[in-house]
């Protein structure tokens, strides 16, 4: 439950509502959604998930002009709460539901997404410190910085439909290839747009023989 009073603002036209338990939503990250959203008139039918949704504006924004379900999966009961408030001021409630809690708990074996979108925190835990304003749950990843980036993987792995596409978010270029270099080798990257704030790739499930 929403217990203090949230912030809003603008984000690709939805006002998005949060506080200071979740990450602020980044501006850069309209650009994410954006590329979502022209994927999706290429992609198969079938739905949408994001991973570490935070407040949700960003599948929210990626589907909004669509008539996709939207899967949002967080492991933050705030998280969660802000998401069905904005899905519901979107008007997007019917086609969005939510998971609270890690991703591999959440996520049924064998059920299969047209588009990932995952967002994990990727900053070191050592560099916490340095965004006091942020909450430490939603960007702290680890030794390494891809503790959780490394769940994302492995749904993206598991769950990436035939034809699908993932976008994932991470902090820089060098932590695309390391992460995948852990992977199974079952998803390629195929290109990686930088932004001010962090960097999106693009990945694909590798053909089969």
């Amino acid at each position: 439950m929403i217990e203090t009073s949230p912030e809003h603002l603008e984000f690709d036209g939805l006002r998005i509502a949060f506080d200071d338990r979740v990450l602020r939503p980044r501006p850069w990250t309209v650009e994410q959604s954006l590329w979502a959203a022209r994927l999706l008139s290429d992609l198969p039918p079938g739905r949408v998930l994001e991973l570490c949704s935070g407040a949700g504006q960003i599948g929210l924004a990626a589907v909004r002009r669509t008539d996709r379900h939207l899967v949002c999966v967080d492991v933050d009961p705030a998280a969660i709460a802000f998401e069905r408030r904005n899905a519901r001021a979107a008007e997007l409630e019917d086609r969005v539901e939510l998971r609270q809690g890690r991703i591999d708990e959440v996520l049924t074996p064998g059920e299969t997404f047209s588009l990932v979108i995952a967002d994990p925190p990727w900053v070191t835990s050592a560099e916490v410190v340095r965004f006091p304003e942020d909450p430490q749950l939603a960007i702290d990843g680890g030794d390494d910085g891809l503790r959780v980036a490394r769940e994302c993987l492995r749904a993206i792995e598991d769950h990436l439909g035939a034809g699908g596409m993932a976008l994932l978010q991470l902090g820089h270029v060098d932590q695309v290839g390391a992460l995948l270099s852990l992977g199974t080798g079952s998803v390629r990257c195929l290109e990686v747009r930088q932004y001010d704030g962090g960097v999106v790739a693009r990945l694909a499930r590798e053909p089969g023989p």
